[in-house]
């Protein structure tokens, strides 16, 4: 079976500190969280991953999986829907911003998706937090409505990744995610995100929260805590990230702020 958790303190309480739940079924929570890149990223039959994680029968499996996600395995692999998982066992911390909280990081899978929006390179300097939104304000009252086939329209995605100039430029795409690649207007770009574990930064208030360079710096302090804690299980590649923004319109108002990136164990790298 594979390595799903790192080793636990010898003098564990019966009950997980960390998730307030038994020692075994944090376990059986390891065991489903680390079943889903297998789910999702191969053709394997349901009882074939069942038996790998160490489930005895498929049913027992199926049962499982859904009252710790609230969907079936296949329903999983039919909708993509992004599954909270249970880590290993570290305690994750939160932080208060104004009226509002910023927490993270969850770790999370993202199923593959595709998105359609319009490209953008911009320099890596101060004034990035000035053009990013009004990048955003532009897509969002003269592009994105002639997107076709949009599976989440209140949900807007923005792509950022080195832009392959050298360093001191990235690309963003401001983008909404779309059922599939087949009917991309002309003069639009489209993105696929592979299945990924993904750290998630979240940033929500209880009003509406006006995405300003205060709010951005919040986060992104908080995700340089994360890279910089040495104790931390996981490094975070950076190659590629994702903001999702919910109810995001052009006075910059926004009713929550999801950053993603790709996470591997540090016990994984080479």
């Amino acid at each position: 079976m594979k390595d799903l958790f790192c080793p636990l303190p010898k003098a564990l309480p019966r009950r997980c500190f960390a998730f307030g739940q038994s020692i075994g079924s944090y376990i059986c929570s390891r065991k489903l969280s680390a079943s889903i890149e297998d789910l999702l990223s191969s053709k394997l039959n349901v009882i074939s991953i069942a038996l790998e994680y160490g489930f005895e029968y498929e049913q027992s499996y199926i049962r499982a999986f859904k009252k710790e996600f609230g969907l079936t395995p296949g329903e999983l692999r039919k909708t993509g829907q992004i599954v909270k998982i249970k880590p290993p066992l570290q305690l994750f911390a939160s932080n208060r911003y104004g009226d509002g909280l910023i927490f993270g990081p969850d770790i999370v899978m993202v199923p593959e998706f595709h998105v359609v929006g319009k490209r953008h390179i911009l320099p890596l300097n101060d004034d990035i937090f000035t053009l990013v939104p009004k990048i955003f304000n532009q897509f969002i009252v003269n592009d994105y409505k002639n997107i076709p086939d949009s599976t989440y329209p209140d949900f807007i995605y923005n792509i950022s990744a080195d832009a392959g100039m050298g360093e001191g430029y990235c690309f963003i795409m401001p983008s909404i995610p779309v059922k599939s690649l087949e009917n991309i207007p002309e003069g639009y770009d489209s993105y696929t995100f592979s299945t990924s574990f993904c750290a998630r930064f979240s940033l929500i208030k209880s009003d509406n929260m006006v995405l300003d360079i205060p709010s951005a710096q919040e986060m992104f302090k908080k995700i340089d805590d994360f890279i910089n804690n040495e104790n931390q299980i996981y490094f975070l590649e950076r190659k590629i990230t994702i903001d999702k923004l919910y109810g995001y319109d052009y006075d910059n108002n926004l009713k929550l702020w999801e950053w993603f990136s790709p996470v591997i164990k540090k016990t994984e790298m080479n």
